[in-house]
């Protein structure tokens, strides 16, 4: 599988970028690093709030309503998931209903 490199000299400078096979730039280069998109990062965490904000939309009937039968686990569930951006889990690990 190709991916992007960024080659650098001895300094370790960027000099060039290259897309190939991680061997093959092992074998050619000594000295490289992956290139990582930084806009993947974001595009996760937006994936992930949206998801989020939808969940929170989905289960808000069920607040007012005080004879739900789950209602303290959504309760939990909610608060999980308001809480979710800002612990070590986000964006990889979703809250659950009931975790």
């Amino acid at each position: 599988m190709s991916n992007k490199f960024i080659i650098k000299d001895a300094g370790g400078n960027q000099i060039n970028f290259i897309v190939a096979d991680e061997d093959f730039v092992k074998t050619n280069y000594s000295n490289y690093e992956m290139w990582v998109d930084p806009q993947a990062d974001n595009t996760k965490a937006e994936a992930a709030r949206f998801w989020r904000n939808r969940e929170l939309a989905r289960t808000d009937y069920i607040l007012p309503l005080t004879d739900h039968p789950q209602l303290d686990a959504y309760k939990t569930y909610r608060t999980e998931l308001r809480d979710w951006p800002s612990t070590s889990d986000f964006p990889d690990t979703k809250p659950t209903l009931g975790s």
